[in-house]
Order: structure tokens, then sequence, then C-alpha cells
């Protein structure tokens, strides 16, 4: 039989997904979950959501990280390579930029389409909408002149929208919460320039963490995420507090 002819279960996808997350197939962990996701009950488990999220990172990490290497060369070169040489660099950013694109506008889909529309009012539906701010805010990244404006103005918009809820929903040391506003505080750096503002946001939410971590009312793994998040939180601070001091 063809395997293509196959009936899976939800089950079945599940285990075929963690199967190529452990061989870092990324796409097949996204057609599988695709299959879930555009079932009937198209809520998603944490194991599930876990695994979408982490297989859709991976394969825009990669693209993200081709796009810097390339944009560093041609800032350090472009003085001294001929026009000629500069322009073909731009070609291979341009066919990056493509594939970042069509990722992101991947997930986006499913995003805005079916998860966000269906979650639960909380933690899952402030994972996905982080999740959209994200990653408009990877399309701002790699988008110039009013692509890049309309999909910073969009990261925006979700990022606000998540954190307002996150906020009304979440303990402050909640680690989804803090890893919404370290993102959140990112996009203020990165995509606004504005290391004032993504201070301010870091240190709000690292504040209001640390007060209420030293009582957590969650232990084990969900502690020991937040505690990574609020390390990470505090080294960006120390970072970009020095460059408007």
């Amino acid at each position: 039989m063809s395997p293509t002819n196959v009936t899976l279960s939800r089950l079945d996808c599940l285990f075929l997904a963690k199967v190529a997350d452990q061989a870092e197939r990324y796409q097949d962990v996204i057609a599988q979950l695709k299959r879930v996701v555009t079932a009937s009950d198209v809520q998603l488990t944490l194991d599930e959501r876990n695994l979408l999220s982490i297989a859709y990172k991976n394969i825009t990490a990669a693209f993200r990280a081709s796009w810097r290497t390339i944009d560093t060369l041609q800032r350090a070169q472009i003085h001294h390579l001929p026009r000629e040489e500069l322009a073909l660099m731009d070609v291979q950013k341009e066919r990056i930029e493509a594939d970042i694109a069509t990722t992101c506008q991947d997930i986006i889909g499913l995003l805005e389409g079916c998860l966000i529309p269906s979650a639960e009012t909380g933690e899952e539906k402030v994972f996905y909408c982080k999740m959209r701010g994200d990653y408009y805010r990877y399309l701002a990244e790699a988008s110039r002149g009013k692509a890049r404006e309309e999909h910073a103005s969009t990261s925006l918009e979700a990022y606000k929208y998540a954190y307002k809820h996150a906020l009304s929903t979440l303990d402050s040391a909640h680690p989804t919460r803090l890893g919404l506003a370290l993102n959140f505080a990112v996009y203020y750096h990165d995509i606004l320039q504005s290391p004032e503002r993504a201070c301010y946001l870091a240190k709000h939410a690292f504040d209001e963490a640390v007060a209420s971590v030293t009582e957590p009312t969650f232990t084990g793994q969900i502690l020991e995420d937040s505690l990574m998040i609020l390390h990470l939180l505090k080294d960006d601070l120390i970072l970009w507090s020095g460059e408007f001091r």
C-alpha cells in the first residue's frame, strides 16, 4: 500500500511528528501537524503545539542566520568589492528573503485561520498571539520599504494584543508571559530601534516576575522555564542599557 493512502489517527500523526523532530526533519513535523490542524478538532494539545512551534522556529532560524551572514558581508565589503559582486550578493539575499516570507506566511495562515480563533482564553491564546507577533517581526526583518513598515505595524499590533491579554490572564512569572515580554522587547530594540522602550518593557516584566517568583504558584519545569527567561531578560537589559547611557 502506498504511504499516501494510509489513514493516520491523531496519535499516529503525533508519533510521526516526534520521530521527524528527532531526525530534524522539520518540514515533516509541520506536515503531520497540519493534518491535525485541518481536522474537525483544530485545537492542538500541548505536545502538538510545542512541536509545531519548534519546527517553524528551527526552519526560520536557519534562514534568518543565512540572511544576517550575507547582510554582514555586504556591509563589511561595500567599499571593497565591485558593484557587480555586491549585486550578486543581493540576489542571494533576496532568495533567502523569499524563503523567510514563504515560511512565515505559512504559519501565520495557520495562526490566523485556525489556531487563534479556536484558542482558549489565557495561556493558549497568548502563546499563539505571541507567535503571530514573532513571525510578522521576522517578515519585517527581511523586508524593505513599505512592506517592512506594514509587517512591523502588524507585529506591533499582535504583540500589544497578546501582552494585554497576558497581563489579565497569566501570572507575572508564567513562562509564556515572560517569553512574550522578552520577544516584545526585542521587537522594540531590533525593529523600532528603541533601546529605551525595550529596556522599559523588559525591566517592568522582570521586576514583576521576580516579586512573584519568590513565592511561585508553580514548580518543576514551568518554574525552570521562567527562571531561564528571567536570565535572558536580565542579559538583554544589561546589553541594551549601555546603548543609551
